[in-house]
């Protein structure tokens, strides 16, 4: 049976669960949520999986995550296990594209993956992201520059968004 680890990472930005497979970090939980969600998220994505709290396994997300919020890094070097459409897939790889301390709109990655004319579909797929922060949905906006849309919530697209404008470059702004 494979084994999801899980861990909570104290962030700035409040409490998150996190999750790894043997592949890689396979999940980002928002604020506020709760043990409930992660399993109810797991049922879903690795229905055969158990869930093991794990602390250990997840220290090197952990330490780079900190680093993150600190304004240390600004990519990972950790791989990732999402589960998703080939369409999901598509517009993940595509977040990945958007440089630290930078946004851009919805009806631009639809650009970018050469599908002008499915921006909802786009940022149907962004909601869907099960990694927040490590695939940076947060850089995306729309397209007269409100903050909108974040599974996350509002207050920690902000916070995110603010955090790498200060710290673009590698040092505070």
């Amino acid at each position: 049976m494979q084994t999801v680890d899980w861990s909570i990472l104290n962030a700035e930005a409040g409490p998150l669960y996190i999750a790894k497979t043997e592949k890689g970090l396979c999940y980002v939980g928002s604020p506020g949520q709760s043990f409930k969600d992660l399993d109810a998220w797991r049922q879903k994505r690795f229905p055969t999986a158990k869930l093991a709290e794990n602390p250990e396994a997840l220290r090197p997300y952990i330490q780079e995550l900190h680093e993150y919020f600190k304004g240390v890094r600004q990519t990972f070097s950790f791989t990732t296990d999402v589960k998703g459409t080939p369409f999901q897939q598509e517009i993940w790889a595509a977040l990945k594209q958007i440089p630290y301390g930078t946004t851009c709109s919805y009806s631009d990655i639809a650009q970018l993956i050469q599908r002008p004319a499915a921006v909802r579909a786009v940022g149907t797929a962004i909601g869907a992201n099960p990694v927040l922060i490590t695939v940076p949905c947060h850089r995306v906006i729309g397209k007269n520059g409100a903050i909108s849309g974040y599974r996350g919530g509002l207050e920690m697209k902000q916070y995110l968004l603010q955090l790498e404008a200060n710290y673009r470059g590698g040092r505070p702004s």
